[in-house]
């Protein structure tokens, strides 16, 4: 197998395993949340709410919109690797299927239920309540934009 055919294989099945990953904790929690069980510790609470907008409550009630982002932004993210399959990295993959996933999950749930699923809750910051998917954009954006101002050129 050649080098470009590994990095595919590589950047699909990880996009499957953290796609996986996030609606499968989102299921599991939010199917524990809404059955009586509690958490919370002194970093977070987890609290079920449906979100039918974006991040900060941005978008409320655009749907269709928020769907036809994600799918435009994840086929970018996809396209970019291919365009660069031959150059990239298995490091910068791993984020862009990262980021890709979480973009991912939130769109399958609001194709699916109409609203994002969040319940991560941080206490003593006052923050907008979250979930998985949530975390892997964020690390995702944040790990890729780190990689191409520090390794750009390289």
């Amino acid at each position: 197998m050649n080098s470009s055919a590994g990095k595919y294989i590589f950047l699909i099945a990880s996009f499957i395993f953290w796609l996986f990953l996030a609606l499968f904790s989102s299921r599991l929690i939010v199917d524990n949340l809404t059955s009586g069980h509690e958490y919370s510790n002194f970093l977070f609470n987890l609290h079920y709410l449906k979100n039918s907008g974006a991040a900060f409550s941005l978008f409320q009630n655009a749907r269709e919109f928020l769907i036809i982002v994600s799918v435009v932004a994840t086929t970018m993210l996809f396209g970019f690797a291919h365009y660069h399959i031959r150059s990239i990295h298995y490091i910068s993959l791993s984020f862009i299927a990262l980021l890709s996933a979480g973009i991912m999950s939130n769109c399958h749930e609001r194709i699916v239920l109409g609203y994002v699923r969040d319940y991560i809750q941080l206490n003593h910051i006052n923050f907008p309540i979250f979930n998985v998917a949530d975390i892997f954009i964020t690390i995702g954006v944040v790990a890729l934009v780190v990689i191409l101002l520090c390794f750009k050129g390289k």
